[in-house]
């Protein structure tokens, strides 16, 4: 099986998810990818979140009708303990019920990758499994290797791969979405229309449930 991760806030999921997710999909032959919502992302202060059950909701919602996108409770309160969800620690969870012949993946865009060496034992978790970096409007993919210290790489950069010591860093170039979290939040909060940046389904779910301002 090959198998990936995509972590994030999903507050909300938005198109550019769906699009890195697809593109990855069929580029890496995934057979699955696991949408797995943070419960309590160390990078984000109490209180500045929605909840966990709203954002797991709309996960799934954006997932409905892909049978290779599966929304993942992962990182849910109630499994962590309230405790923060560190990636190294979910990609350890997985890692320890996937066979010798299944091949791991972690999905993130390249803006989120920038910011990885402020994450938890964040080289150790580029060593426990390969990477699938997609590209991001404003974010140039070759600054990707501007941040990887010379002891972990094995040698030099190809066109779509940076190879590791144990494992590789694949670069995912063909995504063009500009949608955001934020944009959306704001786009709701004055309440206009969100056709486009997120699936008709989880669009439908914000105006019913009034988050994020909309009425």
């Amino acid at each position: 099986m090959n198998l990936a991760l995509f972590g994030g806030t999903y507050d909300p999921v938005h198109s550019g998810h769906l699009a890195a997710a697809r593109s990855a999909m069929d580029y890496f032959s995934l057979d699955q990818i696991l949408f797995v919502p943070a419960g309590a992302p160390p990078h984000k202060p109490k209180g500045q979140l929605t909840s966990f059950a709203h954002r797991y909701a709309m996960v799934a919602l954006a997932c409905d009708g892909e049978p290779r996108f599966v929304p993942s409770l992962l990182e849910a309160p109630e499994v962590s303990s309230g405790q923060p969800n560190y990636a190294i620690n979910t990609v350890h969870r997985i890692a320890a019920s996937l066979t010798a012949a299944d091949h791991l993946f972690y999905l993130l865009g390249a803006d989120a990758f920038l910011d990885v060496p402020h994450w938890y034992k964040w080289q150790e978790l580029l060593e426990a499994c390969d990477f699938i970096v997609a590209s991001r409007p404003g974010f140039a993919i070759e600054q990707i290797t501007q941040i990887l210290p010379e002891e972990l790489r094995s040698g030099p950069a190809l066109v779509d791969c940076i190879p590791l010591r144990r494992t590789k860093i694949h670069l995912l170039a063909s995504v063009h979405s500009d949608a955001s979290s934020s944009a959306i939040r704001r786009l709701a909060a004055a309440g206009e229309l969100l056709s486009g940046w997120t699936p008709l389904a989880v669009e439908n779910y914000i105006c019913k449930t009034k988050l994020y301002g909309i009425e």
